[in-house]
């Protein structure tokens, strides 16, 4: 009877025992995946300092907003490679910034343009060209635009208003002081530019 006694209660310990060793790894395990998970929705956050009062931003992902990231992106090379006031150096500070944002398609452009006198008349001629964009067709799945906007070159004797039509591609890449959106053009062309009737 005794020993009877006594097997049941090892047994009971041991049970007692595995038990709560079986809960320690347990609770150990969850508080582990929670601070994981914890740290993790922490790293997605950004306090952003203004004097001493901390705000909390969102940090978002590229692909979140890729649309309006590469929409400001077309935009802002078509800024730079057509708004061209009759200053030499500026027209070389402008159309280099355009550089930055697109590949070779956009060298052959402007290299085309310089052959034919196009900057260089734009000077003589004490002409100012800016383009207005109208909208901006991208498809996010072949990463394709086309850009519709409106150029005006105004002169001393008359103004154009010409109808501009430009299309390409999209690629990421790393983000630069030059290229802000991370983005590059690529594939770039025209395929309207012809005078608009008033």
């Amino acid at each position: 009877m005794l020993i009877q006694s006594l097997a049941q209660k090892t047994k009971l310990a041991m049970m007692t025992v595995l038990a709560a060793v079986t809960g320690c790894a347990l609770i150990c395990g969850f508080t582990v995946w929670r601070c994981l998970s914890l740290v993790s929705e922490e790293r997605q956050q950004i306090y952003v300092l203004d004097g001493d009062i901390p705000f909390l931003a969102d940090r978002a992902r590229l692909e979140a907003n890729f649309l309006m990231e590469a929409k400001a992106h077309i935009q802002l090379f078509h800024q730079y490679f057509f708004n061209l006031p009759p200053d030499n150096d500026y027209i070389k500070w402008t159309v280099g910034k355009a550089m930055y944002m697109a590949d070779g398609t956009a060298l052959k452009q402007k290299q085309a343009l310089d052959e034919n006198g196009f900057y260089s008349d734009i000077i003589s001629s004490s002409a100012v060209c800016t383009i207005m964009c109208d909208s901006i067709n991208l498809d996010e799945h072949e990463r394709k635009f086309t850009y519709y906007g409106t150029q005006l070159i105004k002169r001393r004797t008359r103004d154009l208003k010409r109808s501009m039509v430009t299309t390409g591609y999209i690629e990421t890449v790393p983000r630069t002081q030059n290229n802000p959106h991370g983005l590059m053009i690529t594939g770039w062309r025209t395929i309207e530019n012809k005078d608009l009737d008033y």
